[in-house]
């Protein structure tokens, strides 16, 4: 008799955990998100190169570079020549400040990866314009917030994480 008492209790708390789990299970996102590294899969992200990383990344396999300095940035090199004699491909996307962490850069940038299929480095002065701009383009493409930001921290975003928030809040 005090073993089927017990055995009751147990079912009893079992059922009872169960049903405590259903709410809980339906609080999660309708969608699950992929890991942040599938959001930035073939691109790194850096601050300025100086000639001896270039020439890494291209040893690396690298086809392409994105410029996000104005041009008024001091690069310490000509950065254009450099990348083009080492036969990479360099486009320029200036991202001044705050102000170019936009939705609409993000998609920009997104069109201009999707035409390489091989890795590509996006760069700025620091890498956090470079770290912004491809968390909003994570979150364009699907993911959910945090793993936008998380995308967006691997690979350089820092000082600019507010204004991330801020834009990842819009939509």
């Amino acid at each position: 008799m005090a073993n089927r008492f017990r055995l009751g209790v147990l079912a009893g708390a079992w059922f009872l955990s169960l049903l405590m789990a259903v709410p809980l299970l339906a609080q999660r996102p309708a969608t699950a998100t992929k890991p942040a590294a599938a959001y930035i899969e073939g691109v790194s992200g850096a601050r300025q190169p100086d000639q001896s990383a270039l020439e890494q990344i291209d040893q690396a396999g690298y086809v392409a570079v994105i410029d996000l300095r104005g041009p008024e940035e001091d690069r310490g090199i000509d950065e254009r020549a450099a990348v083009e004699a080492l036969g990479m491909s360099y486009i320029a996307l200036p991202i001044l400040g705050a102000g170019d962490v936009t939705y609409e850069n993000a998609n920009e940038l997104d069109r201009l990866l999707a035409q390489f299929d091989k890795p590509v480095l996006v760069h700025c002065g620091s890498g956090n314009r470079a770290g912004a701009l491809l968390a909003l383009r994570a979150k364009l493409n699907g993911a959910d917030d945090e793993t936008a930001l998380e995308a967006g921290r691997d690979t350089g975003l820092g000082g600019l994480e507010p204004v991330v928030k801020e834009r990842l809040g819009e939509r």
